[in-house]
């Protein structure tokens, strides 16, 4: 298969060594002075380093449950930290010193809390509950030594295995920091990320357990994804179908990017009789779906394309541009004047708006501001895009839906969701949309529908052909669309749907998303453009075995593959 997976191998030299992402250096891991996603050694090494004391806040944490202790603060910073160090959210180094320095402070008042209470720690203690820095040249000279990096773990089936539970966990991670934002959380999801750190921090952990671990991150990744659509749709209504403009008025404008929903209301709120549009940009489409937001006639539409696009989207947009995830390019210099970042993201050089009080708003004025002295956004298309298929509605046409199965209308769904990337090989994704047969219906999340949302692809008896669901964390409409669909055809198996999965992968949520689907049953998965380079070929083989993983090949067999049920 044209995805083979090529093994968790560490090369050589230097101490960075990443293989988070899609993007890779030959699929096996970066370790240069810069990664493909333009992080530095220097943020890799301090964000390896965090993640380790991380673990050690794990250790320390699950020990303290023991005896009844839980700090909820505490946990929804290792939740922040692990968000932070996802791909294209956080380039400052400054910042992940700071914040290792602060999780070293957080670990040790774990450790005293637990010690008071009367409990005993482990004869034999893993270092990451141990080490110790006081300062930034603390800091610095435990990374000079790789310390918490990937080239410590010898075994490339552990460190594979480890990849996959931590890689998880930063999916969930952001699953939880946006639910948080809008007053949900779940303090079983917050000890179970205490517990699964605890034991990637320690070395000697049994593989067979650590195999569990990942099924059980997928698990609980199901949880999270849920915690996260209850949040979302009780906070901001059911999202319905709905058609998204992407053209431009004439007026000054903000474009808002990433994720966080919470950002875009109150952004929405601030620039209310400004004169200021916000269009929105990339994962942040899924908004224009939700009911609550039909009240700001200041939110005008999309523009330009997915995350990847945003150099150029960026240039002809001339406003201001606010970054509220992991979403973030390193920007031309030029640039940066009108780049702003909130929440955990962050650019040396550009301006970064703080947190919100509590009970109030962020204080988005300095964007605005901006944004009036801005020449209006130049018109890039004039097209609409269809979207608001999340499970609800859906649900609300599984009458017509199934009629439409079994009359031969609809002969096969794919799931083609997850995410974009700039490799010329995701081409592969919109050819697959316009070669499948008129018959299919592909239903998508993530801003891989940027391959494909805005094409021609006609409807199926008034169905359009691409259901779109939202953003990546609203795979989870995918999943529960399907088990409903088994139910309602009365199948024993959801594997026994007229159902394919072509997913693209690029950072950790699609990791988790995929966990996550392993969770629930679902097999047969194809996954590209490559499979993840931190798959060992062991790990890789016990996956295929157990749940039929696969890599994708040209269309023409996919699509035949897939038409065929393979």
């Amino acid at each position: 298969m044209r995805a083979e997976s090529r093994g968790a191998r560490a090369p050589k030299g230097g101490t960075m060594f990443c293989h988070q992402c899609q993007e890779t250096m030959r699929n096996q891991g970066c370790n240069a002075a810069k990664g493909v996603c333009g992080k530095t050694q220097e943020v890799s090494d301090l964000q390896d380093l965090l993640l380790y004391t991380c673990k050690g806040i794990g250790y320390w944490a699950t020990k303290a449950g023991e005896k009844g202790l839980f700090d909820e603060e505490t946990a929804f910073f290792v939740d922040r930290m692990l968000f932070a160090t996802i791909t294209n959210a956080n380039f400052s180094a400054s910042e992940f010193t700071a914040w290792t320095l602060e999780a070293l402070k957080r670990r040790d008042a774990i450790k005293a809390a637990y010690l008071k209470a009367g409990g005993k720690p482990d004869a034999s203690l893993p270092a990451a509950a141990l080490w110790s820095a006081n300062d930034a040249e603390g800091i610095k000279a435990a990374t000079a030594k790789g310390s918490g990096g990937w080239l410590a773990v010898q075994d490339e089936d552990r460190r594979s295995l480890e990849s996959l539970v931590l890689y998880g966990l930063k999916g969930m991670a952001a699953y939880i920091e946006h639910a948080y934002m809008i007053g949900k959380s779940s303090k079983e999801l917050f000890v179970f990320m205490f517990r699964a750190l605890a034991m990637l921090a320690d070395e000697a952990a049994d593989k067979a357990k650590l195999l569990d671990l990942v099924l059980e991150t997928g698990k609980q990744g199901v949880a999270a994804m849920a915690l996260l659509d209850g949040a979302n749709s009780g906070t901001y209504g059911k999202p319905r179908i709905t058609q998204v403009k992407t053209g431009t008025r004439g007026r000054p404008g903000i474009l808002i990017s990433g994720h966080d929903l919470r950002d875009l209301e109150d952004l929405l709120e601030q620039t209310k009789g400004s004169g200021v549009d916000v269009y929105t940009h990339g994962e942040m489409l899924p908004a224009h779906y939700y009911p609550y937001f039909e009240k700001y006639d200041n939110l005008y539409g999309n523009y330009g394309g997915a995350w990847w696009t945003q150099g150029k989207d960026i240039e002809t947009f001339h406003g201001p541009v606010l970054f509220t995830s992991n979403c973030l390019v390193p920007p031309k210099e030029e640039q940066k004047a009108r780049i702003f970042t909130t929440g955990v993201v962050g650019f040396d050089g550009c301006a970064h708006i703080g947190d919100r009080p509590e009970g109030g708003r962020k204080d988005f004025s300095a964007i605005i501001a901006l944004a009036k002295k801005c020449q209006p956004p130049e018109q890039i298309e004039d097209v609409t895009i269809t979207g608001g298929f999340a499970h609800d509605q859906v649900m609300a046409l599984a009458d017509k839906v199934v009629a439409a199965v079994k009359s031969g209308a609809i002969k096969r769904f794919v799931v083609m969701a997850g995410c974009d990337a700039r490799q010329p090989a995701r081409a592969y994704y919109t050819d697959v949309a316009k070669a499948l047969p008129e018959g299919t219906v592909i239903l998508t999340a993530g801003c891989a529908k940027y391959r494909y949302n805005k094409l021609a692809l006609g409807d199926i008896g008034g169905i359009p052909r691409v259901l779109d669901a939202g953003q990546c964390n609203d795979s989870y409409s995918l999943a529960l669309i399907a088990l409903a669909l088994k139910d309602a055809f009365g199948l024993d198996d959801v594997n026994k749907l007229p159902l394919s999965f072509d997913i693209a992968w690029y950072e950790q949520k699609a990791v988790l998303v995929l966990l996550a689907l392993l969770s629930l049953g679902f097999k047969n998965i194809r996954l590209g453009p490559t499979l993840p380079g931190f798959l060992s070929p062991g790990v890789a083989k016990t996956l295929v075995e157990a749940f039929g993983i696969k890599g994708i090949e040209t269309v023409d067999k996919d699509v035949a593959a897939m038409m065929a049920g393979k």
